[in-house]
C-alpha cells in the first residue's frame, strides 16, 4: 500500500471522491484498423468510462489501450473490449514481434484513487470468471495470481500462442477461469490487480538484432546478480527483451519498468546507454508505448520537457505531454 499513498499524492487530487481506476489491455492486433477501432467503440460506449490512449504497434501486431473511471464500470469496458477481440481476431493468423498468448493476450486493472489494492483484486476476480463464463481461458497474475509462479506475466506467457495447446492440459495449467481446454481462434490471456507500469522502449543505432538481444540478456543478468549497486538497484525492477522494428528500422531494447520509483526512467535509460556502449553501440532516442505518471519525468535538474528532450521519446514520432501525461488526462474524467 506503500506504494499506492506515494503514487495518488502525485496524482491530481480530482474533484470527484469516487473510486477511480485504469485499465492497460493489450490486444493482438496493431495492423488491422477495423478491428482496432471496434474494441475501442466497444469501451468507449460503456458509461463512466473515458478512453485516454491507444497505441497502436504493426511491428508488433499489438493494440495497448488506456481506459479509466469508475471501477464497474472499468470491469464492463473490459468485458466488451475482450468479447469483441475475441469475435474479431483469429491468433491462428497473427504474427509480430511482441510475445503474445491470447486475443487480449492481457488485462491489467490498476487502482488510481480511493480504492485499495484488496478491492481491485476483487474485481479483477469477477471480470475473469464474466470472461472464463464464454469459454476463454483466463490465468489470473500480479496480486490477483493464486500461485507464485502465476505472478510472472513471462511464466504465462511461455511457449506463446503456439505452445498452448500441449501445454494447457497439463494439471499445473488447469485455468483459473474457463475451461481446461485449447482456444484455438483466441488462445489464453491474463488478468489481474497489479501497480503502474511502464512500457519504454530505447532504440539501439543497429540492425543486428542478435547484438540487441545480447544487451538485453546483459541487462537481464545485471537485474538478478546480487549485489548493491546502483545499476543493480535499479534494474530489479526492470524487464528486458532485444527485438527487431521494420517500421522504424532500428532494433529495440524493450522494457517493461514495473515500480517507477525504485527505478526511474531517466536511471534505465541511462544504463541501458551504457551497457550498450559495452558493446560498441550507440542509443538513438526511445520510445513510450501508452501513458506515463507525470512523477515518473520529474527529476532534480530536469523539467519534465527536458526530460522528454534527454530520453528522445520525440525521436520517432511527435510526443505531446499534454497528451501523453496520466494526471492531465485523468483530470478530465
Amino acid at each position: 500500500m506503500a506504494y499506492y499513498k506515494k503514487f495518488v499524492h502525485l496524482v491530481f487530487m480530482f474533484s470527484s471522491a469516487e473510486p477511480l481506476i485504469e485499465c492497460v489491455p493489450n490486444f493482438s492486433e496493431g495492423r488491422n484498423h477495423a478491428v482496432i477501432d471496434a474494441i475501442a467503440d466497444a469501451i468507449r460506449q460503456v458509461p463512466d468510462v473515458k478512453l485516454l490512449h491507444i497505441d497502436m504497434g504493426y511491428d508488433a501486431n499489438r493494440t495497448v489501450y488506456t481506459f479509466a473511471g469508475k471501477p464497474a464500470a472499468v470491469a464492463e469496458a473490459a468485458f466488451q473490449a475482450v468479447l469483441t477481440a475475441a469475435k474479431l481476431i483469429d491468433m491462428r493468423q497473427h504474427h509480430g514481434e511482441h510475445p503474445r498468448m491470447g486475443a487480449c493476450d492481457v488485462c491489467p486493472f490498476i487502482p488510481v484513487q480511493h480504492i485499495s489494492m484488496e478491492e481491485v483484486i476483487a474485481l479483477s476476480k469477477s471480470v475473469g470468471r464474466r470472461i472464463g463464463e464464454q469459454g476463454i481461458p483466463v490465468f489470473l497474475y500480479e496480486f490477483s495470481a493464486t500461485s507464485s509462479e502465476r505472478q510472472n506475466l513471462a511464466y504465462l506467457r511461455k511457449g506463446e500462442y503456439e505452445g498452448i495447446s500441449d501445454k494447457i492440459m497439463q494439471p499445473e495449467w488447469q485455468p483459473d477461469f474457463g475451461p481446461q481446454l485449447f482456444h484455438p481462434t483466441f488462445g489464453m490471456m491474463a488478468l489481474g490487480a497489479r501497480k503502474f507500469l511502464i512500457a519504454y522502449n530505447v532504440n539501439l543505432d543497429t540492425k543486428d538484432l542478435q547484438l540487441a538481444k545480447n544487451i538485453a540478456r546483459e541487462i537481464r543478468e545485471m537485474r538478478m546478480q546480487s549485489g548493491n549497486s546502483k545499476a543493480q538497484r535499479t534494474l530489479q525492477h526492470v524487464k528486458a527483451i532485444g527485438w527487431w522494428m521494420e517500421a522504424y528500422n532500428c532494433t529495440q531494447i524493450s522494457t517493461n519498468i514495473t515500480d517507477i520509483f525504485e527505478s526511474p526512467i531517466v536511471e534505465v535509460f541511462d544504463i541501458i546507454r551504457a551497457t550498450a556502449d559495452r558493446f560498441g553501440v550507440a542509443v538513438a532516442g526511445s520510445e513510450l508505448i501508452g501513458l506515463i505518471p507525470e512523477a515518473a519525468l520529474k527529476h532534480d535538474r530536469m523539467s519534465p520537457q527536458e526530460v522528454v528532450s534527454y530520453l528522445g521519446l520525440d525521436s520517432l514520432k511527435p510526443f505531446d505531454l499534454q497528451e501523453r501525461i496520466l494526471e492531465r488526462l485523468l483530470v478530465k474524467v
